[in-house]
């Protein structure tokens, strides 16, 4: 048991060996990484994990499958782009303020895998620019090196046998989300007969807005719109920092239940035919005879407001925003289980370079979860923390947080354990100065851990009052074909 405690990659083998995950070869071998990340998913955006109102029945089934980790987290964004962080931390397993948000001069975690064996492959978004994402994977189709676009349209590439990236056509009336889906299925078919292990990363561009699936899908949720976010409003009560960027300017202030009903409704209907498509990863997985020795991860790379606390962004810190699914399957993980130690998304491929034997790149900074996915520990990291440019930062622990937002000089306080949906503000309470102080210290702790030096207060605060009178009309809400 020692050389599974130092090396958990050794108890996956051994378990597909004993045939406890139903292992189809004689001998094992590695297991190949399937890992699934969508664009701007919210944590509450899965049936299976209490959302009546959506239709999600393959990552329902993932779920049921594999463990759930109920409490990942996005560090934040140094952007507004916040997704470019994101993806960059995840990428090298660096920390917000430590990750260049164009790789650049930083290895990955999939060149790391490359270099370990691993035959490497991506669809889909890349948003940290081309150079990265030819230093991390060696193959790849229809990749789209954006940010957004009408997904019918967007310009493609292919990593070429020289490795080069190289224009792909956009076939006419072809949905971005099924031509990434083709294009991970092709690469899961041929290599079924290698006998190399594989790492293939699929990234589709939704629910990014704008949140065009087919139409179908739409009329679906048209039919019968979801409710509103518990902790919706008509504004946000005080200037955030960043209330007329792009993103919130897709819905007209005050925000109406209609227009974000309807948003909701565009929302879950591209989630719904991403699942769909996610289906067809999983159905060519089984049928090629590499399921059982493929460990399958379900995330994404931010969360978004649409609608809650009077906000339709990522640029907040909110838990609708840094709150993300988490979801990994597969040889030796246990199924159906659901863990909540604290943690956050470049935790991932640590996790997974923990499972397979492969180690991280110069800068990791990332902690593998395998000793909370196989019940040796129960907790994983003490606190959590966010940032938001200069604008916001945030911290929290097993039951409290602190938003902290210094050009105003302004903190919130909310007890997770009573408000999850963080309504009620108790920072003013003078029964809760202590908790107020206690996490503000904590909060600078955090700072200077991960290298953070903005100040927490202003010697000159702005107004926090902002008046959305003086704010011209915001554009309609994108139209839906």
């Amino acid at each position: 048991m020692k050389a599974f405690r130092r090396r958990p990659w050794l108890l996956v083998f051994t378990l597909l060996a004993a045939g406890v995950a139903r292992a189809e070869t004689p001998s094992p071998a590695r297991p190949n990484i399937l890992f699934l990340f969508s664009d701007d998913q919210r944590f509450d955006t899965i049936a299976a994990l209490g959302n009546a109102h959506i239709r999600t029945p393959n990552l329902d089934q993932l779920t049921r499958e594999g463990t759930v980790f109920s409490r990942a987290y996005l560090m934040g964004g140094r952007l507004g782009a916040v997704c470019v962080s994101s993806r960059a931390m995840l990428m090298s397993g660096r920390s917000l303020f430590r990750a260049d948000d164009h790789l650049k001069g930083q290895d990955t975690w999939p060149a790391r895998f490359g270099q370990a064996g691993y035959t490497t492959f991506i669809t889909g978004k890349w948003h940290n620019q081309e150079a990265s994402v030819l230093h991390s994977f060696a193959n790849g189709k229809s990749v789209f090196l954006g940010g957004m676009g009408n997904p019918y349209k967007l310009g493609l590439a292919t990593i070429s046998p020289d490795h080069k990236l190289v224009g792909q056509p956009h076939p006419e009336g072809e949905h971005s989300v099924k031509l990434f889906t083709d294009a991970a299925v092709e690469f899961i078919q041929n290599q079924a007969n290698t006998g190399r292990p594989w790492l293939c990363y699929f990234a589709p561009n939704c629910p990014h807005d704008p949140r065009i699936a087919p139409s179908v899908y739409h009329a679906e949720y048209k039919a019968n719109p979801p409710p509103l976010p518990p902790n919706f409003l008509p504004t946000h009560p005080f200037d955030n920092g960043e209330m007329t960027i792009r993103d919130e300017q897709l819905a007209p202030w005050p925000r109406t239940p209609e227009v974000v009903r309807q948003h909701l409704g565009d929302y879950y209907s591209y989630i719904t035919f991403m699942d769909e498509q996610i289906g067809r990863i999983l159905a060519a997985l089984r049928a090629s005879g590499q399921y059982t020795n493929t460990i399958i991860v379900f995330s994404s790379d931010n969360g978004l407001a649409v609608g809650s606390h009077g906000l339709f962004g990522k640029q907040n810190l909110y838990d609708h925003a840094t709150h993300e699914p988490l979801i990994i399957a597969g040889p030796g993980i246990p199924r159906g289980q659901q863990r909540a130690a604290l943690c956050y998304l470049f935790d991932v491929f640590p996790t997974l370079g923990d499972l397979t034997g492969v180690t991280g790149p110069e800068g990791n900074e990332g902690r593998s979860l395998a000793p909370v996915l196989t019940g040796r520990a129960k907790n994983h990291r003490a606190r959590i923390f966010t940032a938001y440019r200069t604008f916001q930062r945030a911290v929290r622990d097993e039951r409290w947080k602190l938003i902290a937002y210094p050009l105003i000089t302004k903190v919130q306080l909310f007890d997770l354990q009573t408000d999850p949906f963080e309504l009620h503000d108790l920072a003013g309470n003078p029964a809760h100065a202590t908790d107020v102080a206690r996490l503000t210290e904590a909060l600078r702790a955090e700072q200077a851990e991960f290298g953070d030096a903005q100040a927490l207060t202003s010697e000159h605060p702005a107004p926090a009052e902002f008046d959305f009178s003086k704010i011209k009309r915001a554009k309609n809400a994108t139209p839906i074909e």
